[in-house]
């Protein structure tokens, strides 16, 4: 079949035109007694006139066959008017063919109608579509399909199913009536390429919860519905080429759902749109759904190849069809960036926003190539109670003058803003702001921001990130030193992929970096006796390798992938395992001033999950314990990346108590000093299609109430520091 090549823009008339060629005698026509085989049954052409400037035609062929049978072929030239731009007027006219097949059991002409009907298993393939129906009639003179029965409706990964469908092929629109359908939800994340990742001292202070950690390493399996429903658990590249690569896990997602379903009274597509009245959409891929998007219309529009744009009006959640919320938001983008929830969402930090407070984000600038996102704050806590909360980040100037509170205080307002425009298909910068107090007498105090420009080089499958990066008081956490402030860096950081070393099951990433750097030091011998505060400007040069190997020591099976089994309370199945890591890092770090920074930390630990997470209680239950002991060699000069935990602990359970309820908590100690470095709780409600998790962290005085719904890319502020501002250091290096 040639190409099919998109409609044309400009407005267009119509022609129709038909072939001459030779008897088929696959027609029965309704006028006719004679028997089928007669070239004359199908009379006289419908029209052979063609227009002067053939060479600006652009031709829909419309094709019908019956199956073991011949075809026919009919033409609808379409005319363009004089929109052509003065620059192609001297280009040669080339016609362009967009065709239209129609295959069927049984075909019938109406001479006098121009109507054709076939029924039995038909079948038409048209411009970006395949349409199957019990019965179809095809309107010759109205352009007009109009299929009945079990309709279904493909175009690309988009599937529509009906009672009734009308389609004007030429101008390619049409309306379904009684509608449901479905619509592909692309797995690509954002590629986020953390800092030494395969590094097992991470779990000192971990970016997720436990049990998120351990779904996505869990090893690998693919899963399908009973139904004909098909989705992939784990990775979706091939299990051969894992195994290639020693049996690793894949670092994505353990699994999600890829598609989300709806039902509309009708629904009126055009292009690569379609509006619905009365819709209901959900992404929950059994009936009847747990959550599901209600609205009185809502019209879905494809922005650019990865982008899709869903507007709704008065729309709802609907949680176990009883619990209805209003959704106070008319528009979601799907596509391949993290989202935040279009409600708001809720967090606690006491060291800078004086406790509990509140944030609604809103997409200022939301294109393919530009995104600006603006998220206002409002510090509960501090506008009721005051700040009862200190500042130990070590940074004297950061000090803030005491807030006494109050609801309209400019220091209880904060906000936030996030920025990524994309340079090229391997180049993006990003940029982010942080204002912790519309009070500006002392806003370069109050003020962190950062811009990166970041490339990928190397290869596609596993490029490596080139970040020239520039930090304004950026936040840091330390371990036992606590937080510290750097007051401003400059400079280039090189990271790898994860790379296995052959078939030897061994991971390996590394990371270089060299910048200008202006912290905090407690050294009086790099401190002016006259000076306004304890910071040195120095220059960083820094490398770091980790090595990691998993030793899978038991694995069970996963449930089935229905709702009473393994998608229960979760929208991965659950696969039962034990395995034991280990791991080693080794850190260089040289500085301007002629000091230097060398450690090494080996890592040893075991980690797993037992259960399936389907019966009521007690069926879940995750862990992992690692021990890192480390060597050190010179001292930083700066507090803010000295390697002082050289022998710790990490620990982490999650356990649930009854249902969708879990509960958990990850906790890491300094041995050497006997200090606990942080400790993590979480309390969560985790259901197939949706989830909500309380997290507080003590030490850190952060915390979060996150809803997180499944397969909608909204990430939500499921990391502790992603709402803080906060980067952890671990042996010396920003994670």
């Amino acid at each position: 079949m040639p190409p099919i090549l998109p409609p044309p823009e400009p407005p267009v008339i119509m022609q129709v035109v038909e072939l001459n060629k030779s008897p088929k005698p696959w027609l029965t026509n309704k006028d006719s007694n004679q028997p089928r085989g007669s070239a004359e049954l199908l009379g006289s052409p419908i029209s052979v006139k063609y227009s002067a400037e053939a060479e600006k035609k652009i031709v829909t062929r419309l094709v019908t066959q019956e199956r073991n049978g011949e075809s026919r072929e009919f033409e609808f030239a379409q005319k363009l008017e004089e929109t052509v731009a003065p620059a192609a007027e001297n280009l040669p006219r080339v016609e362009e063919i967009k065709l239209i097949e129609v295959i069927a059991e049984r075909q019938e002409y109406d001479q006098k109608q121009q109507v054709i009907t076939a029924t039995g298993n038909v079948v038409m393939r048209f411009d970006k579509g395949v349409l199957r129906a019990d019965r179809l009639r095809v309107n010759l003179a109205e352009r007009l399909a109009i299929a009945e029965g079990q309709v279904i409706l493909e175009r690309g990964e988009q599937v529509l199913r009906g009672e009734r469908f009308e389609y004007y092929f030429v101008q390619d629109r049409g309306v379904i009536k009684n509608a449901s359908g479905e619509v592909y939800q692309p797995t690509i994340s954002r590629d986020v390429n953390p800092s030494l990742p395969t590094d097992t001292g991470t779990d000192t202070i971990p970016e997720q919860p436990l049990s998120d950690r351990l779904n996505r390493e869990q090893p690998l399996q693919r899963v399908t519905t009973a139904a004909g429903y098909r989705f992939v658990v784990g990775s979706i590249r091939d299990l051969n080429l894992i195994q290639q690569q020693g049996g690793v896990p894949s670092t994505q997602s353990g699994g999600r759902i890829n598609r989300f379903r709806f039902q509309a009274e009708r629904i009126q597509f055009e292009g690569d749109g379609w509006e619905a009245i009365n819709v209901r959409l959900t992404n929950d891929p059994f009936s009847p759904p747990e959550l599901e998007v209600r609205a009185s219309t809502a019209t879905l529009r494809n922005i650019s190849p990865l982008v899709d744009e869903l507007i709704t009006t008065n729309s709802r959640l609907v949680f176990d069809q009883t619990l209805s919320l209003p959704l106070l938001q008319d528009k979601l983008v799907f596509d391949n960036r993290p989202r935040r929830p279009g409600l708001f969402s809720i967090g606690f930090d006491g060291e800078e926003r004086g406790g509990l407070f509140i944030e609604r984000g809103f997409n200022i600038v939301d294109t393919d190539k530009v995104i600006f996102n603006l998220t206002p704050q409002y510090f509960l806590q501090k506008a009721f109670f005051g700040d009862g909360f200190s500042s130990t980040d070590g940074d004297e100037s950061n000090q803030d003058d005491d807030c006494d509170g109050g609801v309209f205080n400019p220091c209880v307002f904060g906000v936030k803003t996030e920025a990524a425009v994309n340079l090229g298909t391997r180049t993006s910068l990003f940029g982010t702001t942080q204002l912790t107090s519309l009070n500006l007498e002392n806003i370069e105090n109050r003020l962190r921001s950062k811009v990166q420009l970041q490339q990928k080089v190397g290869d596609l499958n596993r490029p490596h990130t080139v970040n020239l990066e520039y930090n304004y008081r950026e936040r840091l956490f330390n371990g036992s030193l606590g937080f510290q402030t750097v007051h401003s860096s400059f400079g280039a950081i090189v990271t790898s992929p994860i790379i296995p070393l052959g078939e030897t099951g061994i991971n390996i990433s590394y990371q270089a970096s060299m910048q200008n750097i202006e912290a905090v030091t407690d050294r009086e011998d790099l401190l002016s006796s006259n000076r306004d505060n304890d910071r040195v400007n120095l220059s960083r040069y820094q490398g770091a390798v980790s090595l990691r190997r998993e030793f899978p020591l038991w694995r069970g099976e996963a449930l089935p992938a229905t709702a009473e089994a393994g998608l229960r309370y979760t929208s991965t199945p659950v696969l039962p395992y034990l395995q034991f890591t280990t791991g080693i890092t080794g850190v260089a770090s040289g500085y301007s001033n002629g000091d230097t920074q060398n450690s090494l930390s080996a890592s040893i630990g075991l980690q797993g999950q037992l259960g399936h997470f389907s019966r009521s209680y007690f069926d879940y239950t995750g862990f992992n314990v690692t021990f890192s002991q480390g060597i050190l060699g010179g001292e930083s000069p700066f507090k803010f990346d000295r390697f002082v935990d050289e022998q710790t602990l990490s620990l982490g359970i999650t356990q649930q108590i009854y249902g969708p309820v879990r509960a958990g908590l990850q906790t890491a100690f300094n041995l050497d000093r006997d200090r606990e470095i942080s400790t993590d709780y979480f309390l969560e409600f985790s259901r197939r299609t949706y989830n909500i998790i309380l997290r507080y962290n003590p030490v850190l005085q952060i915390g979060s109430l996150n809803l997180r719904i499944s397969d909608f890319n909204w990430n939500g502020n499921t990391e502790p520091f992603e709402g803080s501002g906060i980067n952890p250091v671990i042996q010396g290096v920003t994670r």
